[in-house]
């Protein structure tokens, strides 16, 4: 662990991985300091902006212990899909699988929210499942809003219509990001997603 200056009301904490990250999230979030006002992870980071001396909390951030089994601590959401995305053949070819198995894997798997970025409310989730996807080749210069997706190790919905290179499983009704809604984003780091079939009609 490695913990950087990141302006002068902010520290980043760089870490090993992903599964590190969301440790580390899990145990600060639980017992962050008063003085602490964000904590943003990322892929392999955490910034934490204070109001407070960064001192202080630099001593804080390198006493801190990770939780473990971080991915079964936050609220757990259901996300139904209608499994019919362009590219769900496509990802079956490469996982050498039928569509129902991807399906299968896909709500069989709990997901969770490892950190947000791309577009306001857009969550990439893990799994303890194993999936590497490869993004398109050719991005689509239009991804219809509530497109379930799959690249690399993560899923994600969109929340909004916008372009975007990854592979299109299914869709979904619910809205994940809404302006008058309190929070505005459905997915935060931490929240445990289950995706459930709701047929291909």
């Amino acid at each position: 662990m490695r913990i950087l200056p990141a302006g002068d009301r902010a520290l980043l904490v760089e870490l090993d991985d992903l599964d590190q990250v969301l440790g580390y999230y899990a145990a600060l979030t639980a017992d962050a300091p008063a003085d602490v006002v964000d904590i943003v992870p990322a892929a392999r980071t955490v910034l934490v902006t204070t109001t407070g001396d960064l001192a202080a909390l630099s001593r804080t951030l390198h006493e801190l212990t990770p939780t473990r089994d971080s991915r079964t601590t936050g609220d757990l959401i259901e996300i139904p899909v209608s499994y019919d995305g362009a590219d769900l053949g496509d990802v079956a070819d490469l996982l050498g699988c039928s569509q129902d198995d991807v399906i299968a894997r896909h709500t069989a798997d709990e997901w969770t929210v490892a950190f947000c970025g791309f577009a306001p409310g857009f969550g990439y989730l893990t799994s303890t499942g194993t999936w590497n996807i490869p993004r398109r080749s050719s991005p689509r210069t239009k991804v219809p809003a509530g497109a379930v997706a799959l690249a690399g190790e993560f899923s994600g919905v969109y929340p909004r219509e916008s372009p975007g290179g990854w592979q299109l499983i299914g869709r979904t009704t619910a809205k994940i990001f809404d302006q008058d809604r309190d929070p505005a984003a459905l997915f935060h780091p931490g929240r445990r997603v289950r995706f459930v079939d709701a047929g291909r009609g």
